[in-house]
């Protein structure tokens, strides 16, 4: 069994320091007295061990009653047998298992608790399911529960709502992933449309209905049974809820934000090197997450929800509220419109746990207007090791109440008429009215179809919105009130009516044609950020009028949303035959649009360059022509950006032949002349080889023509490139040299490189090491110039020198160690000793912020930021976990055993020899960017790969602690806990 380097440290820690420091774990019955929940709350225990253990999804039914899922089963699955697990602990199992009951049969369990004498506290306890494996979310509706428990979608009757299921699940979905346990499907809710919306996390791939996809936001209609993939990537979520007017936010787990804003059918960011490109490779660019001013604590997000109810005081009502799980709390946080999209804030704590077993898992709004939140509570908050043995005595549900709480009580939503549930849509509590909405598409009563539409068309605030979605989802919005409800005052309404005529996939050629007017004319970029995700779900005639419309209007360039929004839908009949995608932008008009020019344009460009054939070929070069002079140079920026890494000849003549041509009348072209060499034309790469050689040539030209020697390796290019490494008085220009140099296993090349090493810049130095260590015959060179005292031991640095283990070379390991000694990794129990001798170093003296600050900028900067400075190729640490000594010392030591998912590294085996690493920045259909520290970027063409592999350490070099003597490392970590940039507080 592999034992945790983390587990291991903080246990020392924790019994080597005083208990009267610590605050942890303390009983149901102090818990909430020392909790500190923000002015005009109140905390209150709810639940607690033994009626509740680890729940991780809690949520209300219509009789007051908390229905907690008490994950009991985690980490593993029961019954099935492990083949694989990674560090990350995804975990590859023997087979698929049964669903409930006939499957292995787990320790969770959904358990149903009762505030019975209304004291506030829940004193009853009873099973609606046991033995369940892995389930992760529940929703009531449809006359029975939703249960997800990857890989399944469940749903268990219960007709007639005694609380017992009138027989076994009925399977709707299969295929979630359930690899990770903390990635599973999760945050089963209810959209304001009647569908079922949920989350999928980062670590887990899905595969549903011929639908694959690891992190996104997906859908299911329980009428219908469609199940859709809303939008895809956005890390590992777990929280989803609604605003108001219908807008899709999920909690995740990012750092500098802790929402996305997810919008239909949008692309967003996701950990590209962990899980490779968005599955349209087409996408060329995708969103983040919402924009976050002063986000503080830690960067995982759970259970975020809007306070739409007035229990609490004024200043928290239409608040995102959000646990914190690392920063064992909670808070508020503003969000506020940004065009198509919303920018946020964090405003302040909403609850401070002042416990570090403190561990939010999900947060619901009561029917009493109080927020609940679940609670974990383990001393433990880090992923384990899959073998850890895990405490699952303790859970918590924690209340927070503002001075209008009301009671807990059976609201009889089943009892209640058609009028009686209609006058709760304008309850101040939104769980209520969203309840009675529910309850009111459940029956389904064609009767309130005219008073449906008559509200809708009447209304004049977003209470207007609850008839549309109750009108739709029933079945009553037809073609002539969605006429009239497109011209409704409220751009809300109007955006919502597009969107739901959308989900239909086809709409009446009237109401097409409304579409286009909308586009053409409506005030709102609501409206407008609608019809291009809608344009995608419609045929192609009916979507090219809308999209084209959208982008010769131009004025959504700015818009966070738009002009991507555009593109995606633009881009899925780009290819239609006869140009019919195409032909909107060849329009002399088309070019008037800035839209065009700088969002649409150049990614056609790209996308018929993705074809490698004539017929793309064609594509571009008609879009060439159509583009006034002054437009073309971008456009071929973005063929050459498209080409970049290609080999002559897989490029059709017909394309190769007029790049030619242009660069032979464009002489002071660079673009033109990079692209004619990178095609093939001889003529173009001598001249490119003369500019790059020439004193005379402007540096950045010089630089981008050293860039094209390296793509493709020939012996004219390898001259050029030796000269200026050798030669080049200008260091930038030599050291790219130097880095083109390793595309070619070249030995006499090396021994160039190595003989003049003493006379050139370190940087210069830095780079000609780590062309050597690339592949075995250069690391054979650099050791042999080692050994003659040629190049000094001492000045290479142990992470170039670890890079010897990546060649697997054990001769070549032998040579390394009787300089350097042992480069692979330390042993945990190593690691932990250090952990406990720095410890001790830490809390002998307090440091010199100062100090430290220059120590950060000097050691940790290359691949950190913190507070605006350094480089984001690591984790930003502005918004680490860096209260935790622990966490940031165990991070120190042993920086491969608590990488980030998104900062996974890489080993990359090229064709030619070379071995890379570095973190996957970006990938396009024909080649993929590696960062390196200092945030060195390099370029490799897929083709020239032959495997990627994920690296077993981080790029972060063990022994690094090393640089530093017990005062400067006092001095470090004193910086690194410091809550304010330096210039802010010069005192602390």
């Amino acid at each position: 069994m592999r034992t945790s380097l983390r587990r291991l440290a903080l246990a020392a820690l924790l019994l080597s320091t005083p208990a009267r420091l610590r605050a942890q774990g303390y009983s149901p019955a102090e818990a909430a007295g020392r909790m500190t929940p923000a002015p005009g709350l109140k905390a209150r225990m709810f639940a607690s061990e033994p009626l509740v253990r680890q729940p991780v999804a809690i949520e209300f039914d219509d009789r007051g009653r908390m229905w907690v899922i008490q994950y009991l089963q985690y980490p593993n699955p029961a019954g099935l047998k492990r083949v694989n697990v990674d560090r990350y602990s995804r975990t590859a199992y023997d087979r698929v298992p049964e669903p409930p009951p006939k499957g292995p049969k787990g320790g969770d369990r959904i358990t149903i608790l009762e505030d019975s004498d209304g004291d506030g506290r829940a004193d009853h306890a009873k099973d609606f399911a046991t033995e369940l494996n892995l389930a992760s979310g529940l929703a009531f509706g449809h006359g029975g529960v939703f249960v997800a428990q990857a890989p399944y979608l469940l749903f268990y009757p219960d007709q007639d709502r005694d609380d017992v299921p009138d027989g076994d699940p009925e399977v709707l979905l299969t295929g979630f992933g359930m690899e990770d346990a903390h990635s599973v499907v999760n945050s089963l809710t209810w959209g304001p449309d009647g569908w079922l919306y949920g989350l999928q996390g980062s670590t887990v791939t899905a595969k549903i209905r011929g639908i694959e996809f690891q992190q996104g936001v997906w859908r299911y209609h329980p009428k219908t049974r469609k199940f859709e993939l809303f939008a895809e990537g956005g890390g590992n979520m777990w929280g989803l809820d609604f605003d108001r007017a219908g807008n899709l936010f999920a909690c995740t787990n990012v750092g500098s934000s802790i929402v996305l804003h997810a919008v239909q059918g949008g692309y967003y960011w996701k950990s590209f090197g962990k899980h490779g490109p968005l599955h349209n490779p087409y996408t060329f660019g995708y969103f983040e997450h919402v924009p976050h001013e002063g986000v503080k604590g830690g960067h995982v997000a759970v259970g975020g929800l809007f306070y739409d109810a007035d229990a609490f005081p004024e200043a928290l009502r239409g608040k995102f509220l959000a646990g914190d799980l690392l920063d064992h709390s909670a808070h508020w946080h503003t969000i506020k419109p940004d065009g198509s999209t919303f920018r946020a804030s964090q405003g302040g704590d909403l609850l401070r746990a002042n416990d570090t077993w403190f561990a939010p898992s999900d947060m619901t709004l009561g029917p009493d207007g109080s927020v609940y939140i679940a609670d974990w509570h383990d001393k433990r908050t880090a992923h384990p090791d899959p073998d850890a043995d895990w405490d699952r005595t303790n859970g918590r549900i924690v209340a927070l109440d503002g001075p209008g709480v009301g009671k807990l009580s059976d609201l009889g939503f089943a009892g209640l008429s058609q009028e009686a549930l209609i006058a709760l849509l304008d309850h101040p509590n939104v769980w209520q009215a969203r309840r009675a909405r529910r309850t009111l598409i459940e029956r389904n009563d064609f009767a309130l179809w005219p008073k449906l539409r008559e509200s809708a068309l009447a209304g004049r605030t977003l209470r207007a919105l609850d008839w549309l979605w109750i009108l739709d989802a029933t079945g009553g919005l037809d073609d002539a009130t969605a006429g009239r409800l497109l011209s409704h005052p409220l751009a809300e309404v109007r955006a919502w009516t597009v969107r739901l005529l959308g989900d239909r996939e086809q709409v009446a050629p009237e109401l097409a044609k409304r579409f286009v007017e909308l586009a053409r004319e409506d005030p709102s970029v609501l409206v407008r950020a609608q019809l291009a995700c809608t344009a995608r779900r419609l045929p192609r005639s009916m979507a090219i009028p809308i999209t084209s419309t959208l982008a010769l209007r131009d004025i959504d360039k700015s818009d966070p949303y738009v002009p991507l929004l555009a593109w995606w839908a633009i881009e899925r009949d780009a290819l239609a035959s006869e140009g019919e995608g195409l032909n909107p932008y060849v329009a002399p008009d088309a070019w008037k649009s800035s839209l065009v020019r700088e969002v649409i344009g150049p990614r056609l460009i790209k996308r018929y360059a993705a074809e490698k054939n004539e017929r793309g070929d064609a594509l571009i070069l008609r879009l060439l022509a159509s583009a006034p002079s002054a437009q073309q140079p971008a456009l071929l920026v973005a063929l050459d950006e498209a080409t970049r890494g290609r080999r002559p000849g897989t490029t059709g003549s017909i394309l190769a032949t007029s790049i030619a041509k242009r660069a032979k009348d464009h002489p002071d072209d660079l673009i033109a002349l990079r692209l004619a060499a990178r095609l093939g034309d001889e003529s173009a790469l001598d001249r490119a080889l003369k500019l790059a050689a020439d004193r005379a040539t402007k540096p950045s030209t010089r630089l981008s023509l050293v860039e094209l020697l390296a793509e493709a390796p020939q012996p004219s290019g390898r001259r050029v490139l030796l000269g200026l490494a050798l030669d080049e008085p200008l260091d930038s220009v030599a050291i790219s040299a130097v880095k083109g140099l390793g595309a070619f296993d070249d030995r006499e090349a090396g021994a160039s490189l190595i003989s003049a090493y003493p006379a050139k810049s370190p940087a210069w130095r830095e780079a000609t090491r780590d062309v050597l260590l690339g592949r075995p015959s250069g690391a054979n060179q650099l050791l042999d110039a080692v050994d003659a005292g040629k190049i000094p031991a001492a000045e290479v640095p142990i992470e170039q020198v670890r890079r010897i283990a990546l060649l697997h070379d054990e001769e070549l390991e032998e040579r390394a160690r009787k300089h350097w000694g042992t480069i692979k990794a330390a042993t945990p129990e190593e690691k932990l000793a250090e952990v406990r001798r720095l410890n001790n170093d830490l809390r002998a003296a307090q440091g010199d912020h100062r100090r430290g600050h220059d120590l950060f900028t000097k050691q940790c900067a290359s691949c950190h930021r913190l507070f605006d400075e350094g480089h984001a190729v690591g984790p930003d640490l502005t918004h680490a976990n860096r209260a935790d000594r622990d966490f940031l010392l165990t991070s120190l030591v042993d920086p491969g055993g608590v990488v980030r998912k998104e900062y996974q590294s890489f080993l990359i085996a090229m064709r030619d020899g070379r071995v890379l690493n570095g973190l996957i920045a970006e990938q396009t259909p024909d080649s993929l960017t590696l960062i390196e520290a200092n945030d060195r970027r390099t370029r490799v063409a897929r083709d020239d790969i032959e495997s990627i592999k994920e690296a077993t350490t981080s790029l972060m070099p063990e022994g690094l602690y090393r640089e530093f003597n017990p005062d400067q490392l006092r001095d470090l970590f004193r910086y690194l806990q410091t809550q304010e940039p330096l210039g802010k507080d010069a005192t602390r």
